[in-house]
């Protein structure tokens, strides 16, 4: 062992730079790196056992993260990599020469003591690098802090240490940077294995909503979702039964890729900057116990409604569903507290009610720069937590002024940056609450008649346009809608009647 460890400890790692803690104040083993590359050069079996812990950028020897790179490249083509196809690859490698070239390789392999222990050893490369990677940020943070800059306020830079750590902690790097594309392909193999092993069902979370579910194949993990729509048209409790559906069906168990997570529904994080925790809870438990909102308010319910509302309450309590009600939110708190629930609770799905609500860094001349920053914060929010975020939206004005009342894209309100940073765009749209407003006077008995055959068509009924959907159709879909319970439901269709056991 001792005839290998003539590596200087002070070598700094690859990329080191001279604002960075001292190299020889960082923590790292190279015993401990040198007995892992000889067991795995004695025996390429082994890296299979630590190909999960570590990668080549967890090595603090440059040297030693070449070897391995070069050995992990060999294995995954079933290629042998022992001393001397290594050896083939690393004829004018600077670095190696100084440890004695091709002999350090022999000497590595020879050396090796046993191979059961070769995850260990794994494992303590993987903290020691995570370690070095922690001083690091600290000695970034400090640095950064000890600057007074008039660009960079003190909040800013909780924010941006909070985002540096939540990185580090999620993917043990606090710097991704490019991935190849055969981890692309395995990690799209692992979505299509996903939504295979649903009989063909969803890639992603589903929102309880059998036609939406059909038409958008759930809530894709990554996605910024616009759910827009006039005052009025639901939108808030369409987005409410989403989230309650998603949160109520959640069940944790084994993923299809061996970790542990959601196999069904999810954990959800709703942002409602404009009702309170309390109305907006009202409005779940009225869904839930079939008991009309206004009259949960007003406490008016007969005792058999009240038992109902006592039982549907008891029975949500361990509904993972939480709210943070604060109002005119700024973006990167926004980003900061979803961090922290996942952390902390574990994330699924993210709502934000509404996105003309939350404030953006105030650095923007207008409200358009305003809105399409929150709008890029939003996506970035949805890839880097890698969860669906539904994000509703106000329209503008203009679709009053049309014959057709039908939403379009063009009437979201500054529409350039949502509808160029959205995933999907759709729209809620209820003609009931337009032709309601027609109602003609009583004595117009033909137009009366004519009203009421009207009215009796679109009760009880909503659209859900989608404009824009990235990765699929776009198109309608029709739902059921319950006003008295703010319920969004699946619509059974005429052919459908005789099979009713299957739609809520």
């Amino acid at each position: 062992m001792n005839e290998i460890t003539a590596i200087r400890d002070t070598r700094p790692q690859a990329g080191q730079s001279d604002d960075t803690p001292q190299a020889d104040a960082l923590p790292h083993s190279i015993e401990a790196e040198q007995q892992l590359l000889g067991a795995i050069l004695t025996n390429n079996d082994v890296y299979d056992r630590v190909a999960s812990v570590i990668d080549a950028s967890h090595f603090y020897d440059p040297v030693h993260a070449r070897i391995y790179e070069i050995a992990a490249a060999r294995i995954a083509k079933n290629a042998l990599a022992s001393p001397v196809t290594i050896k083939a690859f690393m004829e004018e490698d600077e670095g190696l020469k100084e440890l004695g070239g091709a002999q350090y390789l022999f000497r590595l392999a020879g050396a090796a003591i046993s191979s059961f222990a070769a995850r260990d050893y794994a494992q303590m490369i993987h903290d020691f690098a995570i370690r070095r990677s922690l001083m690091r940020l600290g000695h970034d943070i400090a640095a950064k802090a000890g600057r007074i800059d008039v660009e960079s306020e003190p909040k800013q830079q909780i924010v941006e240490a909070e985002q540096q750590l939540y990185k580090l902690g999620e993917a043990g790097q606090s710097n991704q940077g490019f991935v190849s594309f055969l981890r692309a392909v395995t990690d799209a193999v692992n979505v299509a294995n996903a939504a295979y092993q649903r009989e063909g069902g969803l890639a992603g979370v589903s929102t309880g909503l059998v036609d939406l579910d059909k038409k958008l194949g759930g809530l894709h993990r990554s996605d910024l979702l616009i759910l827009a729509g006039r005052p009025s048209m639901g939108k808030t409790s369409l987005a409410t039964n989403i989230a309650f559906n998603i949160a109520k069906a959640y069940k944790r168990g084994r993923m299809p890729d061996g970790s542990e997570g959601a196999v069904d529904g999810g954990v959800v994080g709703f942002y409602s900057l404009e009702m309170s925790a309390e109305q907006l809870a009202a409005r779940i438990l009225s869904e839930a116990s079939e008991v009309p909102s206004e009259q949960i308010r007003r406490g008016d319910m007969n005792e058999r409604e009240f038992r109902r509302f006592v039982e549907a309450a008891k029975s949500l309590e361990a509904c993972p569903l939480y709210i943070d009600d604060t109002p005119a939110l700024p973006i990167s708190q926004l980003a900061a507290r979803a961090r922290r629930l996942k952390r902390e609770h574990g994330l699924d799905a993210l709502f934000v009610d509404y996105l003309q609500l939350v404030k953006g860094t105030g650095r923007g001349d207008n409200r358009v720069n305003e809105i399409s920053e929150i709008s890029q914060g939003l996506k970035a929010i949805a890839k880097e937590l890698d969860v669906p975020v539904v994000a509703l939206s106000q329209l503008s004005r203009q679709v009053e002024s049309r014959d057709d009342k039908r939403p379009q894209l063009s009437d979201l309100r500054e529409s350039g940056s949502i509808e160029q940073d959205a995933d999907v765009v759709m729209f809620v749209f209820r003609e009931e609450y337009y032709v309601e407003r027609e109602k003609p006077s009583d004595d117009r008995l033909d137009e009366m008649a004519t009203w009421q055959d009207r009215m009796e068509k679109l009760h009880g009924k909503a659209e859900v346009i989608i404009g824009k959907q990235r990765h699929g159709p776009i198109g309608s879909v029709d739902l059921s809608f319950e006003g008295r319970f703010t319920r969004f439901g699946n619509l059974v269709q005429a052919w459908q009647q005789g099979d009713t056991e299957n739609f809520g």
